[in-house]
């Protein structure tokens, strides 16, 4: 559904609509699912130079669809940047560092992201402690999977929900209400609903 979804996309800019932020974050969801890191990277740089700036959703989906890549170093450069604009990481940005770092071999990497959100009172998820102590096991850090699992067993009552990063496309509740607030009997509105349906 990608050729589709960026059809209806390239359409909206040659009736010379300008896309919004909610456009903009749908279109860089469909190039890094569709594993086109090049184009999502340009696309969101075009975002930039449009005036339009990028907000959590944005960052995350960049960081998302690097890491699955093992793009980690652009995953820090884009982490760096969003820290500057004045927006800090959530759940999901956390997950997806933790997730990749613990992948590489880099536990360290992983455990500074971790306390770093812990810190930051942000809840981990079950998924979240479930990827450390897999990918410490995988390197022989079998005490700190163990202590791990311990915190993870003592503190399941506050954890926060399950996260995961869906394989199709959605996009989070607060778009889907920015989207539900434009008038489907816009050419703006018409197009951006169009370019929802056509990945599902």
């Amino acid at each position: 559904m990608t050729d589709k979804s960026l059809t209806i996309y390239n359409h909206i800019k040659r009736l010379k609509l300008k896309p919004d932020l909610v456009t903009y974050n749908i279109v860089l969801a469909i190039l890094g699912r569709a594993g086109r890191m090049d184009d999502m990277l340009l696309e969101f740089a075009s975002m930039k130079e449009a005036d339009i700036i990028p907000d959590i959703i944005s960052y995350n989906t960049l960081i998302n669809n690097l890491q699955k890549l093992g793009q980690l170093d652009l995953c820090l450069v884009y982490m760096k940047e969003m820290r500057e604009s004045g927006l800090q990481p959530d759940l999901r940005t956390y997950t997806a560092l933790i997730e990749s770092f613990g992948r590489s071999g880099n536990i360290e990497e992983s455990m500074r992201f971790f306390n770093e959100m812990k810190n930051r009172r942000i809840r981990p998820s079950i998924y979240v402690y479930r990827s450390l102590i897999n990918n410490s096991k995988k390197v022989g850090k079998l005490e700190v999977a163990a202590c791990l699992l311990e915190e993870m067993n003592s503190s399941a009552a506050n954890l926060s929900p399950r996260l995961v990063f869906r394989k199709k496309l959605v996009t989070s509740d607060s778009s889907l209400k920015d989207l539900a607030k434009v008038s489907p009997c816009t050419e703006l509105g018409v197009g951006r609903f169009l370019l929802v349906m056509a990945i599902h």
